[in-house]
């Protein structure tokens, strides 16, 4: 992927994409920055947005310069997306609440003493789409709780982009990605697709037949990504 990236694959709603995963760890992120960079490389003005962060505990602190493409891999997930999105926008603009423990959002809140304003998610939000093209990546999985009322199926709802499901290419993915795509669509939702990731260079029977099966029972177009070198953003392929 290089300069001439087109823009957002169709599909796609050109106000912006959200992306969402069948869990945690099945690289949310590093989908949302390949769409991120394509979407700067065709000359858009491109802004992030995630509703909560936590985990931050596990990287080391952040700098003003976000340590440049030699750090991303050391990068927490809303600072890699200003990074791929050639943003200035700043944390508390991308990520309005952003918490040390690896937990659920609710949780890691209510454990700082806080509670998650889905009002000011929404806002923060819209305010980032007006900035241009919305790549805005979830939490977790699809029914994870922002609150113990608000999910973030409830803010994709709010926010009503579609939405494109990062899944694991591996054993289970099959029923994990069904149902994310069931749950997705009884919101009303507009699916833009799903990307198995990280595809393997050789892939098996198993993943070739889990891909197969997911386009066809899920009604789908069904994408691949290999694992990416992310110090090497000019190497990243298109979706």
């Amino acid at each position: 992927m290089g300069t001439s990236s087109p823009a957002p694959p169709d599909g796609v709603d050109p106000a912006g994409v959200f992306v969402t995963g069948t869990g945690t760890e099945v690289g949310k992120t590093v989908v949302a920055a390949v769409f991120a960079r394509m979407a700067a490389a065709s000359g858009r003005a491109v802004r992030v947005f995630k509703p909560a962060v936590s985990g931050l505990d596990d990287y080391p602190p952040a700098s003003a310069e976000d340590g440049g493409w030699a750090e991303a891999s050391r990068l927490p997930d809303h600072l890699l997306l200003r990074l791929a999105a050639a943003s200035r926008q700043s944390e508390d603009e991308i990520a309005p609440f952003r918490y040390g423990p690896p937990l659920s959002p609710h949780l890691a809140a209510e454990l700082a003493g806080e509670t998650i304003d889905p009002a000011r998610l929404l806002a923060a939000a819209r305010s980032a789409l007006k900035g241009g093209y919305l790549v805005c990546e979830g939490v977790g999985g699809f029914l994870v709780p922002l609150t113990r009322e608000h999910l973030v199926r409830d803010f994709a709802r709010e926010l009503d982009l579609p939405v494109l499901i990062v899944a694991s290419p591996g054993l289970g993915t099959i029923n994990h990605t069904l149902l994310t795509i069931e749950a997705v669509r009884g919101t009303g939702l507009e699916l833009a697709g799903v990307v198995l990731n990280p595809w393997p260079k050789q892939p098996g029977e198993l993943e070739r037949d889990n891909r197969e099966m997911i386009a066809r029972l899920g009604a789908v177009a069904v994408q691949t990504l290999p694992r990416l070198d992310l110090a090497r953003p000019e190497s990243w392929p298109a979706l």
